[in-house]
C-alpha cells in the first residue's frame, strides 16, 4: 500500500477576549491564506463559532469534535493574538497529534501606547501549559507570516507529522523467515508491537511463489505494464522468461501489501526463492520501491521501518533506496562504499541499469541489478534497537568517485567514517541503513519528539547542531 504522503492539518487559530478581536480575524484569514499558497491540506473551525477562533473552554469539546471526525494528522495553534493557552492544551491532550505552535511577529504599539496583540507573550503561556500537560510540540520562532523561516518551519513540521502518521500505523509484509544465518537480522516482534504500536503481518514463500507462478501464467496487464517498464528503462541481460517471473514477483508483493494494508515489504531474498523459482527478487524490490511502498531484503524488519519513517520524510520527491555499508573507499580515509545487489529505484540511476546475475551467490540466478547511483547530499538512516533500547542513527553523506562494483553502489564521504563505522559496530545498529537524496535530518529529528524510546544518534556534533538548530537559523 503506496504512501499517499498527504497530512491533514486541524487548524485552530486561537485569541484572548481582551485583545483586537478585528486583529485576530485579520490574522486568521493571511495565515489560512499561506497554508493554501503552500498547498498544506487543513479542517478550519469556522462553524464552531461566529468568528472561526478557539477562544475559551465552550469550544474545546466542538473542537475536538471536528478535529476527530475529520481525522486529522496534526493540529497548528496559531495565536492571532495573546490566544487560550487552556483550550490550547484540552484540545492538544485530547487529539494526541503532533501539535505545531506559533504566532505572528506583533506590530509596534499605537500612538497612544496600546498594543493590539501580545502574542508572544501568549506563545510564552501556551508553552508552558503544553509542558504542564506533557504534551510534546513544536515551536517555529515568532516571526512574520511572510518571513521564509515560517514556510520552512511549517513544511518540516508537515513532514514530520508524515513520518509519525505512517510510523505509527507501520505494518510491515514480511515474507517469509530471515536467513538462518543473519542473526544480525532478529527482531523483537512482540516489543515492537508494545512499544510502538507496529505491526508485522507473514505469508510464507510458498504462498509468495504459487501467487508469481500463476501470475507468470496469466495474461495479468500489471505483469504486462512492469516488463514494459523493465525493457524502456533498464538494459536487460536475462531470458525474457526470467524478466516475466521478474515482473510477477514485483506485482505479487504489491497485490499483498495492498491486500494486507501494509506499507512497506521486508522479504528474504535468499535462498529459498532461489530454490523455488530460479531469480533473484533485487529488480522487483527496486521497482516497488520506487511506486511508493519500500522493500527490504533480508527480511529485514528494523529496516522497513526505517524505508518507512525516510519515505515519509522526503514527502514522495524522491524514493528512499535500501544499503548495505560495505567497504571502505581505497584512497579518501572517510569514504565508505554504499551498495546491494539491486534493490534501488530506476530513477536513481546516474545511468540506465542494467538487469543481469549477482556476482555474491554461486547459482547467479538472474533479477539482480547493477548501476551507480545519481550524484548529490544524501541522508542515510536506520532505525535499530536491542535490549529494550531503541534509536536512530542519523547522518548526512555527499557521494563521491570511487571504482566501479557490482549491484547498485555509490561511493560516499562522511565527515568523521571512523566514528560511525564504531558506532555502527558498537550498537544497537547493524551495517544496513536507508537513503535518500537531500537533508531529512530536520524531519526525522522533529518526528522522533513525539515517539517515545527512540533516541536520535547524530553522525557528528557538527550535523546535530545544524538539525537543532533548524527552526532558529
Amino acid at each position: 500500500m503506496a504512501m499517499n504522503h498527504k497530512v491533514k492539518i486541524g487548524y485552530a487559530p486561537t485569541r484572548r477576549r481582551i485583545f483586537s478581536v478585528e486583529d485576530a480575524l485579520k490574522y486568521k484569514k493571511l495565515i489560512a491564506d499561506k497554508l493554501t499558497e503552500l498547498n498544506v491540506e487543513f479542517v478550519d473551525i469556522e462553524d464552531i463559532n461566529e468568528e472561526g477562533l478557539l477562544r475559551c473552554a465552550e469550544d474545546v469539546k466542538p473542537v475536538v469534535k471536528k478535529f476527530k471526525e475529520a481525522e486529522v494528522d496534526a493540529v497548528f495553534f496559531p495565536h492571532c493574538n495573546f490566544g487560550s493557552e487552556h483550550s490550547c492544551g484540552k484540545v492538544a491532550r485530547a487529539l494526541g497529534v503532533p501539535v505545531l505552535l506559533w504566532g505572528p511577529r506583533d506590530e509596534a504599539p499605537l500612538e497612544d501606547g496600546s498594543r493590539l496583540r501580545d502574542t508572544q507573550c501568549g506563545l510564552f503561556a501556551t508553552g508552558k501549559v503544553f509542558r504542564r500537560m506533557q504534551i510534546p510540540f513544536t515551536y517555529i520562532p515568532n516571526c512574520r507570516v511572510e518571513d521564509e523561516k515560517f514556510e520552512k518551519g511549517l513544511l518540516n513540521f508537515v513532514a514530520a507529522a508524515n513520518v509519525v502518521k505512517e510510523f505509527r500505523s507501520a505494518r510491515i509484509l514480511q515474507i517469509s523467515t530471515r536467513p538462518a544465518d543473519f542473526w544480525t537480522m532478529m527482531v523483537n516482534e512482540g516489543e515492537l508491537l508494545e512499544k510502538f504500536g507496529i505491526q508485522v503481518f507473514p505469508i510464507s514463500m510458498t504462498e509468495l511463489t504459487e501467487r508469481i507462478v500463476k501470475l507468470a501464467e496469466s495474461d495479468n496487464k500489471d505483469v504486462d505494464d512492469t516488463i514494459k517498464f523493465i525493457h524502456e528503462n533498464m538494459k536487460v541481460t536475462i531470458p525474457e522468461e526470467s524478466v516475466r517471473i521478474v515482473a510477477s514477483l514485483k506485482v505479487a508483493m504489491k497485490y499483498f501489501a495492498d491486500e494486507n494494508e501494509c506499507n512497506a515489504v521486508a522479504i528474504q531474498c535468499w535462498d529459498s526463492l532461489q530454490q523455488a523459482l530460479h531469480i533473484m527478487p533485487c529488480c522487483a524490490n527496486a521497482l516497488l520501491t520506487e511506486e511508493g511502498v519500500p522493500v527490504v531484503c533480508e527480511c529485514d524488519i528494523h529496516g522497513a521501518i526505517t524505508a518507512i519513517m525516510v519515505q515519509a520524510a522526503g514527502m514522495g520527491k524522491t524514493p528512499s533506496f535500501f544499503v548495505d555499508w560495505s567497504v571502505r573507499h581505497p584512497e579518501n580515509e572517510n569514504g565508505e562504499l554504499l551498495q546491494h545487489c539491486g534493490p534501488w529505484p530506476v530513477c536513481l540511476a546516474k545511468e540506465k541499469p542494467i538487469l543481469g546475475r549477482p556476482f555474491a551467490f554461486d547459482e547467479h540466478c538472474p533479477g539482480s541489478v547493477a548501476g551507480e547511483l545519481k550524484s548529490g547530499e544524501l541522508s542515510i538512516l536506520r532505525f535499530d534497537g536491542d535490549n529494550g533500547e531503541y534509536g536512530m542513527l542519523m547522518g548526512n553523506a555527499k557521494t563521491i568517485d570511487g571504482p566501479w562494483t557490482n549491484g547498485t553502489f555509490a561511493w560516499v564521504e562522511i565527515p568523521n567514517w571512523p566514528k560511525v563505522e564504531s558506532m555502527i559496530v558498537k550498537g544497537p545498529y547493524v551495517h544496513h541503513g536507508v537513503g535518500i537524496h537531500g537533508n531529512i535530518l530536520p524531519v526525522i529529528y522533529e518526528a522522533l519528539n513525539y515517539i517515545p524510546g527512540v533516541r536520535a544518534d547524530f553522525y557528528d556534533d557538527e550535523q546535530k547542531k545544524e538539525t537543532l538548530d533548524f527552526y532558529f537559523k
